[in-house]
């Protein structure tokens, strides 16, 4: 499953990338399916994986499917429990990528992580 696979959607799907600690791509996977505009993410099963990879950092990324190219409240609060989980595992979370058809936006390269 790639972003161009998942920019067309109806739904939303949250991805994530695993990374080596010379920022390598391990693995790129879908950790949920969600609905029109919502998908319930929990840091346990973004980071499952991720400690299954002994990834040393994460990017994840999800679809708007409505076509909307900003970051909600609730992609903000997800972000930041993520990045907080992640701190205590030690992996870092690189980015958090909200992308749709048109283009995409970087959390990171906004400021915003």
């Amino acid at each position: 499953m790639n972003f161009k696979s998942t920019k067309n959607k109806k739904q939303e799907y949250f991805m994530t990338i695993t990374l080596d600690g010379a920022n390598h791509i391990i693995e790129k996977r879908v950790v949920f399916i969600g609905t029109l505009n919502r998908s319930l993410i929990h840091p346990r099963e973004i980071f499952a994986d991720a400690l299954t990879d002994r990834a040393a950092s994460i990017i994840i990324a999800h679809n708007h499917p409505s076509g909307q190219l900003e970051a909600s409240v609730e992609d903000l609060h997800v972000t930041q429990r993520i990045k907080e989980s992640g701190k205590l595992l030690g992996i870092e979370l690189l980015d958090h990528i909200i992308f749709t058809k048109d283009g995409f936006l970087s959390l990171a390269d906004e400021e915003l992580l």
